[in-house]
């Protein structure tokens, strides 16, 4: 049974043109997810264009935009629902200087939609924005082969796509990869069933979207709740209250169970789990909820509460795979600070272990400078210790950034490896 509240967050990644925006625009369009005014708008602005029809690539267009006034080209968000779920698409450029964009919009993403040009084939770009889905753990990956009209339906052209993606990421961590023959130009497959491939047996996007199973996602084992503040509301029935709000970040935690507090190490009880609804037996990733305990113990934010019989490391050192983000090279052993949960320390740039090229998607055990869209295999040392799981286990405890400490600026995001 499905959870009609369930939010999928995907990202769409593939070359400049291989019609990103227009599958985005045929996905809204065809579930008629569109405001009237809107489309009002954009059938006008595809007339004066000289368009036939509705250009459906103007719904995400804003970005073309940003690039002629010289803004920074960043993720573009749309939100859309139907019936069965909710859904925040993230629209990331395709560009190869983009690398760090398309990062920031899969860091969240339950699913990657990889789009590929059935005439084209598998090229660079394809193999590098899967190589960064896999990267960044994106439990599902959907590969939309599209203008299939380009290439009259042929089934042919499909399966010869397959067997060139399939060849290439075999060497990846990705659990599901499914494929799908579509024309967003047409939408051949993207809401509808396309009745000119009646060889294809699979659903179209929109329903693959809507039932794929995307709880187990979460690691429902490690319970970890990092506190974000201590709630003291000295107020008439609240007089001794002391409760650590949070959002838990992976697991489950009831009421009784024998917790820890790290990295003091002190153990107590779960006495109570609370919300705005009221009280609860139990709270689960991502709930936000302020839970109280028996004893008291010193608890501020930054702190971790986890289960006494299964606790995350807790390290100076880190191996991090790390992104720059940054116009500005890093500094050789220049401090920043760490932000990893609610938890931020001072912390160094040890060593470069490796860098990949994200073309040949090699590793490079030669230059060590750190640029923009760089991603590489990184020592960082912390000042105090920081309670981490591996990204792989759990992508919240498992994830940094780093923030240079004179400008304020998030110059580079990490997975611990």
């Amino acid at each position: 049974m499905l959870d009609n509240n369930q939010l999928l967050r995907f990202t769409t990644a593939g070359s400049v043109d291989d019609g990103k925006s227009t599958l985005i625009g045929r996905l809204l369009y065809d579930s008629k997810s569109i405001f009237e005014d809107q489309l009002q708008a954009i059938e006008n602005t595809s007339k004066k264009k000289g368009h036939n029809g509705v250009d459906l690539a103007l719904f995400t267009d804003g970005l073309r935009d940003e690039r002629e006034q010289g803004i920074t080209i960043d993720v573009a968000y749309r939100y859309f629902t139907t019936p069965k779920r909710k859904f925040i698409i993230a629209d990331t450029p395709g560009h190869i200087q983009y690398t760090r964009n398309m990062v920031t919009g899969a860091s969240t993403a339950n699913a990657a939609i990889i789009l590929v040009d059935a005439r084209h084939g598998v090229i660079e770009q394809t193999r590098r924005h899967s190589f960064i889905a896999s990267l960044l753990q994106i439990p599902h990956v959907i590969v939309c082969i599209n203008k299939m009209d380009l290439v009259d339906y042929s089934e042919e052209a499909y399966n010869k796509v397959i067997e060139q993606f399939e060849e290439f990421s075999s060497k990846m961590l990705v659990k599901d990869v499914r494929f799908i023959p579509i024309s967003a130009l047409l939408g051949d497959n993207v809401v509808n069933r396309s009745k000119n491939m009646d060889w294809y047996q699979g659903a179209p996007l929109l329903h693959t979207l809507e039932t794929m199973h995307i709880s187990s996602d979460i690691n429902k084992v490690d319970a970890r709740f990092p506190v974000q503040t201590v709630l003291r509301p000295q107020r008439d029935g609240f007089i001794d209250y002391r409760g650590y709000a949070g959002r838990v970040a992976s697991g489950v935690l009831r009421k009784g169970d024998e917790v820890t507090v790290m990295p003091s190490g002190f153990t107590s009880k779960i006495k109570s789990i609370d919300t705005l609804e009221g009280e609860h037996d139990e709270a689960f990733a991502p709930m936000s909820v302020a839970i109280t305990l028996e004893d008291d113990i010193d608890i501020s934010r930054g702190d971790m509460i986890v289960r006494s019989n299964n606790k995350p490391e807790a390290s100076q050192d880190l191996e991090v795979m790390l992104c720059w983000l940054h116009n500005d090279a890093a500094k050789p052993r220049a401090k920043y600070t760490i932000k990893h949960t609610s938890n931020e320390q001072k912390a160094m740039i040890k060593e470069v272990i490796y860098k990949y090229d994200i073309n040949t998607l090699e590793r490079n055990m030669h230059d060590k400078d750190l640029g923009m869209n760089d991603i590489s295999k990184v020592k960082i040392r912390t000042t105090k210790p920081l309670m981490v799981d591996s990204y792989r286990e759990n992508r919240t405890t498992g994830s940094i950034i780093l923030v240079d400490d004179a400008t304020n600026e998030t110059v580079a995001a990490g997975m611990i490896v």
